[in-house]
């Protein structure tokens, strides 16, 4: 059962600009799946989606790692990063990232999982991420690595 909800969830993502947990919750019920917002929760974490600014300019959800997408991940965490990162600045061994409102927690959770040694953490709020690095180095080395995915 929580297969097949989950496969219907990613149908339902990529067929229309589903904005809130709400929205996602009363699709599946309509669809015959009895669920609640926490279940929604669970399968949205345990699916790893993230939320992505849609064609109307708002945000909408998304894969973070689509199966079988013709796009590799790096092609992928960067369009992520193009469509959320507004600028980037390291304060020593921190590297504080400014996004769009609300895209702060999605560029941390494609931050995490890049798995780049040099990060320690992060920490993301609403328009802002503060990601720990081993070192004031690591925190030049990744602001770059993320530069050359925004152009």
């Amino acid at each position: 059962m929580k297969t097949d909800r989950q496969k219907h969830i990613i149908s339902l993502i990529q067929n229309y600009e589903i904005e809130t947990q709400e929205e996602l919750c009363e699709r599946l019920k309509n669809a015959g799946y009895n669920v609640t917002q926490a279940t929604v929760s669970r399968d949205i974490r345990g699916l790893k989606l993230t939320k992505i600014v849609g064609a109307n300019g708002r945000q909408k959800y998304a894969m973070l790692h689509s199966a079988g997408a013709a796009e590799t991940e790096s092609g992928s965490n960067a369009r992520i990063f193009k469509e959320a990162v507004k600028s980037m600045d390291t304060a020593g061994n921190l590297l504080v990232i400014k996004t769009n409102v609300g895209m702060a927690q999605a560029i941390g959770a494609v931050i995490d999982s890049m798995n780049i040694p040099e990060v320690v953490g992060c920490i993301a709020g609403d328009d802002t991420i503060m990601c720990a690095m081993k070192s004031p180095e690591d925190s030049e080395a990744i602001m770059g690595k993320i530069n050359s995915m925004l152009v």
